[in-house]
């Protein structure tokens, strides 16, 4: 018993000497936090093929410090690092048109937060799916992945974007009293979080991002009044004070949006006012772009096909889907 008692607290002092150690100092934790934030930050306005570059080799950098000798905190700092930078990843593949790579990005997305205890990120690899289900037409995949997403974390930021994509789903199908209550449930959501410090950060949501997602939302329903007044409000916060595009994505199909009611009203000249800019902007979704907001914009257009008026339309469409099969 004495032998027993006299060697247990060395032990003990081993057992914790063993859980700190580690070869990753907090200064190199906190500037992969900062520098993760940034990259996110940047995913708005970067062309997607070079934050892409820049952001996986954060990975491997990451991923590298998690083979060697870390303390658990540490360890967990790395995982949950790992996870924003691996759903920022499958992020950039799909928006280069890259649906494999996003997928398998997404899946480790899922395993890291999984392993990091992190439920937010894993709640993030089921809104990815949700949003990448979307735009494949599988809308019944994508209430599966919003409303699982939701069960895992139905408290942070994911959960608003949760909802918003449960409500774009409900809405392809034509429920809009499904929609609007998962709207209205994202709000509650959003109400009790605090305002963000940088809104710009891909995984972060504030008011003018679930405005954004009610675009579709009214869009898809055919409430062409609420589908124009979501989409001018998105519109007029894509641009700064000085005419600079802060937001690209959000306002090319907000525009597209408008295209897409105007044609509806018979006005196509201003339907394709709307659409051509829509298509020019370097910073796209390619998928999101094309087989979401620019496809209901080209269907309403179809009916006039051979009129003047939309054939520049018809053209750029065209050579941007072009350029897509040749990526």
């Amino acid at each position: 018993m004495g032998a027993t008692a006299e060697a247990y607290p060395a032990d003990v002092l081993e057992l914790v000497t063993r859980l700190t150690r580690s070869d990753v100092s907090p200064p190199t934790l906190d500037l992969l936090a900062r520098r993760v934030d940034r990259l996110c930050r940047d995913y708005p306005v970067r062309p997607a093929p070079e934050l892409l570059g820049e952001v996986r080799g954060w990975l491997d950098r990451t991923l590298g410090l998690l083979e060697g000798r870390t303390s658990l905190p540490a360890h967990r700092e790395l995982l949950v690092s790992a996870g924003w930078l691996a759903a920022l990843v499958a992020c950039l593949h799909y928006d280069t048109g890259d649906a494999d790579g996003a997928e398998r990005w997404r899946e480790a997305t899922s395993t890291l937060g999984a392993e990091a205890g992190h439920a937010e990120i894993t709640g993030w690899s089921h809104e990815i799916a949700a949003w990448m289900a979307l735009t494949c037409d599988r809308t019944a995949d994508a209430l599966t992945h919003a409303q699982a997403g939701q069960r895992i974390d139905g408290t942070s930021c994911v959960a608003v974007q949760l909802a918003a994509q449960e409500a774009r789903a409900a809405a392809k199908l034509g429920d809009r009293a499904a929609a609007e209550h998962a709207m209205a449930r994202g709000r509650r959501v959003l109400d009790r979080l605090p305002d963000p410090v940088h809104p710009d950060h891909h995984f972060v949501v504030d008011p003018a991002k679930a405005n954004f997602y009610a675009v579709d939302v009214y869009r898809w329903l055919g409430a062409d009044a609420a589908a124009e007044s979501f989409a001018r409000g998105v519109l007029e916060h894509s641009v700064g004070p000085d005419g600079a595009i802060r937001a690209p994505m959000r306002r090319s199909e907000a525009l597209l949006t408008l295209g897409t009611v105007a044609a509806r009203r018979g006005e196509l000249d201003v339907a394709v006012g709307h659409g051509l800019p829509a298509l020019g902007d370097p910073r796209q979704c390619k998928p999101s772009l094309l087989l979401v907001a620019a496809a209901d914009l080209d269907a309403e257009l179809g009916a006039h096909r051979g009129e003047a008026v939309i054939e520049p339309w018809h053209t750029i469409l065209a050579e941007v889907h072009r350029l897509r099969a040749g990526n």
